[in-house]
């Protein structure tokens, strides 16, 4: 029997919650989103004024992030340099982009944050932040 561990609401509202509370004290805004350990989707913060399309790339992030077990601009860095296209994933969910990052709990990959309508290393910045504060969370419950 294989026991997992993944990420659930009340995880997501601490990331999303983290995350925004930084975003208002810089003045910024963007979208924000959490996924399960397969990429699927928990919960999803469009701020007022973030790009439209920023809820996509936000959600896409966290998809790809938590399904490779690493960061989103991983993808897009090795595709450049070893030549290969995202489509060979086999899903157009697959992103390249930097701004997602898949949480690891206990050597498992738990689920994944990502952040969209800033640049790429501003998103991966706030998406990381919002893990701290999940792990943090995490090991003082354990």
């Amino acid at each position: 029997m294989i026991q997992t561990i993944q990420l659930g609401d009340a995880e997501a509202t601490l990331a999303i919650n983290t995350i925004r509370s930084e975003l208002i004290a810089r003045g910024k805004t963007a979208s924000i989103a959490v996924g399960d350990r397969h990429g699927e989707l928990i919960a999803v913060l469009k701020m007022d004024g973030a790009p439209m399309n920023s809820v996509v790339v936000a959600t896409n992030k966290v998809f790809t992030s938590a399904r490779t077990g690493g960061e989103s601009g991983n993808v897009g860095r090795n595709s450049i340099k070893e030549g290969w296209d995202l489509a060979n994933f086999g899903d157009s969910r697959y992103i390249g982009w930097e701004g997602g990052a898949a949480v690891k709990f206990q050597g498992q990959v738990v689920g994944a944050v990502a952040v969209s309508g800033l640049t790429g290393e501003e998103d991966l910045e706030l998406a990381k932040l919002g893990i701290s504060a999940i792990l943090a969370n995490a090991e003082a419950a354990l």
